[in-house]
């Protein structure tokens, strides 16, 4: 096997002073960059720089300096918190979201010593690499290296034996973030709901809590009804607290049937078409002994009411299929141990069908094979190599053509794609008895929580158009996942409520060394250098991967029926993601009994409602959106045939962490999702655009409408200058008129000052031009903006009393030096009436206004 090449260098962004001199770079980020000859002691308290990447309530509880990230050669610091192994790179300062992964998503890890190759270090050749790999249930397999002789590896490592394997369930993290603002409802709420949806009750009779306290719920149609028989779990503790039965079968008779199934789990209901009648029931295995002749008539009856009477008015009853998940060979083994499969002759009108789907440890390394194939294939690898470069790189992209036929072999001998197919394959073939046969199916496997909660939830999934939604996947998941008691602790590897879960036995304290010739994870190609008794522990180990089986199928599916979801390939991988890291209750424990015992739905936070937030932060552009979904196009089952349920590796799952280049360059849904993005922004645009337009329409007409009125203004401002002008003239020739001088002159205010002047006697002008005095002003209206003065060279309204005489005495030529008159009553009588006269019509002119007509 080649060995670590040698890397590029990457530049460390973190300061000097905040590193020892047994974390500082040789210039560069990358394991070769390493100072290995310093090996001091790290002696720190947890950075407070890394509080801005830690979730609600996470606490850090041990770091590592100077780690590489062997996938990817990138050197930066690695944290244990309570809730995740967090990876921060040095160069970037940003979480690198390979090496970050919840605690609860880790399968197990060991210790790796690796010895350098010769020539790689020439100071000292007797270094050895210190390694932790990690194995996550998502499918990537991590590897970090830490310098040596600094105990940084075994402090990350004793940690994780720690925190991966909490002895109690409430020393998970998702008691200790607690409920936040992921609040949800009550669930029994949510399952009364949906049986009343099934069973086409009205929307007056919605399930409240008082309903399920006092136990009002049971309720019934024509053929079923909802019975409280197991409110208190006596019945089966796996099983919900409501369960639908046919309304002929009474309670009584449902304690009698629920003795001869394994774990009392009798057949129920999960799925009903009121329409047709039929009904999609689910149970255990009956115990039919050794000699498989055991029966009970209690549960031959229970099935039997399970065929109603066809409603298109068909004569008889309708058929039943009892479909039997396990191989035939597995049922009969099973009859060692009370089981086994029921007989077609002892059951009305039925007929038995075995699917041959594998148990859960199949399943689990079924899995671990997958995983294998694609670090071993993927881009680059746990061992920081690209399968490019491990298999020769001359004629084909993941190696020579003799690895091309080695991947495809590794990809079929994995199994995996084979046993998503069988359960594809089988749940299709009950939705087509349903569908187009109206007959009952009856489905069972050994203890009826794993294979048969496969094909349940799959099967009623392509029946009813409701549950490709995303409300209706949440009720689907509730109802057969969570209502009817799939073992979540038991497949997680989570404690259970008494502590006493079945934790995997593979994170038991391993080391292996090996050498650099050879690569540090592979002792050969394509095959993992499992821990000393691995077989023997995952024997007894009871995790597997029952869940991302059937959200695979449903990713199959969705390939194949893009319009008939309303959710995204994106939704599923982060509802996986969600569930594997256990940061919400909504999957602890191992039935409903546990977790309402245990409270989890008032401690811990609701998955659903964190989904609801993510959706509504972007509306209906957000990337859980199936963007081709159309609910018109598929409003009826999807029965797809047997040659399309041909599945095919999950890229946005399977490759994201082996091939996520390819992925991302491969995902058509993204980049339609990219041109609907960019089409909104230039629709947005177009809107802003077309709201300017009109908002600059409108300023338009304002200013016309503005502009209108000022020359409208305008054309009465000259009228009424002409029209002043006009009068103006006219008060120029009354004035003139009367004997007096006027002159004209223009100001600013455009003013017209007018002078009145008596004819001086051809004798003499008693009356010096040096003597007029006294000025009136007549200013007429702002309107006009036209002002005229008129200066009097006569006496103002105070002159004396003797002004008559005076006037006489200086114009009257009769008038004797001594002051006496010499024609008392002739000319003075005339002159004295004119100046009345003219003093009279000065005053009355001062009084007019220049708007009024005087004419």
């Amino acid at each position: 096997m080649a060995a670590f090449k040698q890397r590029s260098s990457l530049s460390s962004s973190l300061p000097p002073s905040r590193l020892s001199d047994s974390e500082k770079m040789d210039v560069t980020g990358t394991w070769e960059a390493i100072e290995w000859t310093h090996n001091e002691p790290i002696g720190r308290t947890v950075s407070h720089g890394f509080s801005n990447f830690l979730l609600e309530a996470e606490e850090v509880i041990k770091e590592g300096f100077g780690v590489v990230l062997v996938n990817t050669d990138e050197a930066g610091t690695l944290l244990v918190t309570n809730y995740r192994l967090l990876f921060v790179s040095e160069k970037t300062r940003d979480i690198i979201a390979l090496g970050t992964i919840p605690l609860a998503a880790i399968e197990k890890f060991n210790k790796i010593v690796v010895k350098q190759p010769s020539g790689v270090r020439h100071f000292d050749k007797s270094l050895t690499r210190r390694l932790l790999q990690v194995f996550g249930k998502d499918l990537r397999i991590i590897v970090f290296g830490f310098r040596p002789r600094t105990k940084q590896r075994r402090a990350v490592y004793e940690a994780l034996l720690r925190c991966t394997r909490p002895t109690r369930l409430w020393d998970l993290y998702a008691f200790i973030c607690g409920p936040s603002k992921y609040n949800g409802n009550n669930p029994k709420v949510r399952l009364l709901d949906e049986y009343f949806r099934l069973l086409g009750i009205s929307s007056c009779f919605r399930p409240l809590d008082s309903m399920n306290d006092e136990g009002s719920f049971t309720l019934s149609n024509s053929w079923w009804r909802i019975s409280s028989i197991n409110s208190n779990y006596s019945v089966c503790a796996t099983y919900p607290f409501a369960l639908i039965f046919p309304k002929s079968f009474t309670d009584e008779e449902v304690l009698q049937a629920s003795t001869f199934r394994a774990r009392c789990r009798l057949p129920v209901i999960s799925w009903c078409n009121p329409g047709t009648g039929a009904v999609l029931a689910r149970s255990s295995q009956p115990l039919v002994g050794l000699m498989m002749n055991m029966r009970s008539n209690a549960d031959e009856k229970l099935v039997a009411a399970l065929c109603t009477q066809f409603t298109d008015g068909r004569e008889g009853r309708r058929k039943l299929y009892i479909a039997d998940a396990r191989p035939r060979k597995n049922a009969l083994a099973n009859g060692a141990m009370g089981g086994g499969s029921e007989s077609s002759a002892n059951y009305f009108q039925s007929e038995i069908v075995f699917f041959g789907i594998d148990n859960i440890h199949a399943m689990r390394e079924s899995l671990s094979r997958l995983r294998e194939y694609l670090d071993t294939y993927g881009t680059t690898s746990s061992d920081g190599m690209s399968s490019y470069l491990r298999h020769g790189g001359s004629t084909w992209g993941g190696g020579n053509l003799s690895s091309m036929s080695t991947s495809v072999s590794t990809l079929g001998d994995s199994g995996w794609l084979i046993h998503v197919q069988s359960v594809l394959a089988g749940a299709a073939w009950i939705a087509a008895r349903i569908a187009k046969e109206s007959a009952s199916v009856l489905v069972h496997c050994s203890d009826g929580w794993d294979r048969t909660t496969q094909l349940v939830s799959l099967a009623s999934l392509l029946l009813d158009p409701y549950y490709r939604t995303f409300k209706g996947f949440q009720a689907l998941v509730e109802k057969d996942w969570l209502a009817f008691g799939h073992p979540f602790s038991d497949r997680t590897g989570l404690p259970t409520l008494s502590g006493s879960g079945h934790m995997p036995s593979e994170l038991s304290r391993q080391s292996s060394t090996s050498s650099l010739h050879s690569s540090p994870i592979r002792q050969q190609s394509g095959s993992f250098a499992q821990p000393s008794g691995s077989s023997h522990s995952h024997s007894l180990n009871h995790y597997s991967p029952i869940l991302l089986q059937w959200v695979d199928c449903i990713s199959q599916l969705l390939r194949m029926y893009p319009f008939a979801f309303e959710f995204s390939s994106a939704f599923l991988v982060d509802f996986l993601d969600s569930v594997l890291s256990c940061r919400f209750g909504n999957f602890l424990c191992n039935s409903e009994k546990e977790r309402q015992e245990s409270g989890v739905s008032d401690s811990c936070g609701c998955l659903w409602s964190y989904l609801t937030e993510m959706r509504s932060c972007d509306g209906q552009s957000h990337v859980h959106y199936n963007l081709f979904y159309d609910p018109i196009k598929h409003n009826g089952p999807l029965l797809p045939p047997a040659a399309a349920l041909a599945p095919t590796l999950w890229p946005q799952f399977h490759l994201r962490w082996a091939c996520p280049k390819e992925v991302e360059a491969g995902d058509l849904e993204a980049r339609c999702r990219g041109m609907v993005n960019k089409f909104s922004e230039l629709q947005k645009a177009k809107d802003a655009a077309e709201r300017k337009t009109r908002e600059i329409t409108a300023n338009i007409e304002s200013l016309t409408s503005e502009l209108r009125n000022e020359k409208q203004l305008s054309s009465s401002a000259v009228h009424l200058a002409k029209k002043a002008t006009k009068e103006n003239a006219a008060i120029k020739r009354a004035i003139q008129s009367l004997g007096c001088k006027i002159h004209f002159s223009s100001n600013g205010d455009t003013t017209v000052d007018v002078e009145h002047y008596i004819t001086e006697s051809p004798q003499k002008s008693m009356y010096s031009p040096s003597k007029l005095e006294s000025q009136r002003t007549i200013e007429c209206d702002d309107e006009s903006d036209l002002s005229v003065s008129i200066a009097l060279t006569a006496a103002d309204d105070d002159l004396p009393t003797d002004s008559f005489s005076r006037i006489c005495q200086s114009l009257c030529p009769l008038h004797s030096p001594d002051g006496h008159c010499r024609w008392p009553e002739a000319g003075c009588a005339q002159i004295g009436s004119q100046f009345v006269g003219l003093k009279a019509n000065f005053d009355a002119f001062d009084r007019l206004n220049i708007d009024d007509g005087y004419f």
